[in-house]
């Protein structure tokens, strides 16, 4: 059973279309219904006139739904597929890192899963999704919440919750990200440019190879320019609190970095504020 959002139309031989104001469709097999209240009704039993489907009404969000209680996840699965979401679901940690290959839009993760836990299974999604994370969970200490967020999440939302609650909290993340991928995606400082979306960035033309965490910390720094960060709260921001290294990795990772752009420019963009860190000089 598929549900996809569209608009249906209804021919009226003078007016032209009248919209039914009609958005759920069930597609099965050759036959199309639409909902209304609690039923599926055959459309064309219905009206007794051709339906005309507007296919820019589909919404493509895909979202990933993982939790080990099997009653959650269908439960979640059968409102955001009713609400338009490409929906994939798991249900233990192995299972979910397998679903992030599908790229979603967004994932909705519980914290307390057997073998590999939520934190553990947030944090290795970050290292290759940008997507907004929120956390299902039953605890509600600080600690906790801090360790979730800290990990990389970007919300969390205490069971037992409310479905529609749980929805709008989806689509204001949702919208809160496609606002910072409208904004431009790209940064100039002297003669250097950083591509945050392909996560690029070159220098007179010529391309900077930066690993992973080396463009994550020039992201931090350029994207906050002036700002002065210390050593803790970079390690902090990106390997998460539950990182098992020392803040001293971070001057290792600047010192790579610094040789990397020097190569190419004699302009300082990472600039140390001694005794306190580290900031963007553009």
């Amino acid at each position: 059973m598929r549900f996809s959002f569209y608009n249906l139309y209804q021919e009226k031989p003078t007016q032209g279309y009248l919209s039914l104001k009609t958005d759920i469709l069930r597609d099965e097999g050759l036959k199309t219904y639409y909902y209304k209240g609690s039923q599926f009704l055959s459309a064309e039993k219905q009206y007794n006139r051709p339906i005309v489907i507007d296919l820019g009404k589909r919404m493509s969000y895909k979202i990933l739904l993982v939790d080990d209680e099997k009653g959650i996840v269908t439960m979640m699965k059968s409102y955001f597929e009713m609400s338009g979401y490409q929906v994939f679901t798991a249900y233990d940690g192995k299972e979910a890192l397998q679903k992030a290959s599908n790229h979603p839009d967004i994932v909705l993760l519980d914290i307390n899963m057997p073998e590999i836990d939520g934190l553990t299974v947030c944090r290795q999604i970050r290292e290759h999704l940008p997507c907004p994370i929120l956390f299902l969970t039953a605890r509600i200490e600080t600690n906790d919440k801090i360790k979730g967020l800290g990990a990389g999440a970007d919300d969390y939302i205490v069971k037992p919750f409310d479905l529609d609650e749980l929805g709008a909290r989806v689509a204001a993340h949702l919208r809160r990200e496609n606002r910072r991928q409208e904004q431009s995606a790209l940064r100039f400082f002297d003669n250097m440019t950083i591509d945050y979306v392909k996560r690029e960035i070159s220098i007179g033309g010529a391309t900077v190879t930066l690993s992973k965490k080396e463009f994550d910390i020039v992201e931090l720094l350029s994207a906050n320019c002036g700002q002065v960060f210390d050593r803790e709260r970079i390690y902090d921001t990106i390997w998460g609190l539950e990182g098992d290294g020392s803040s001293d990795t971070i001057m290792e990772h600047i010192r790579k970095i610094r040789v990397k752009f020097s190569a190419l420019s004699a302009h300082k963009y990472i600039e140390t504020v001694w005794g306190v860190g580290y900031k963007w000089n553009g």
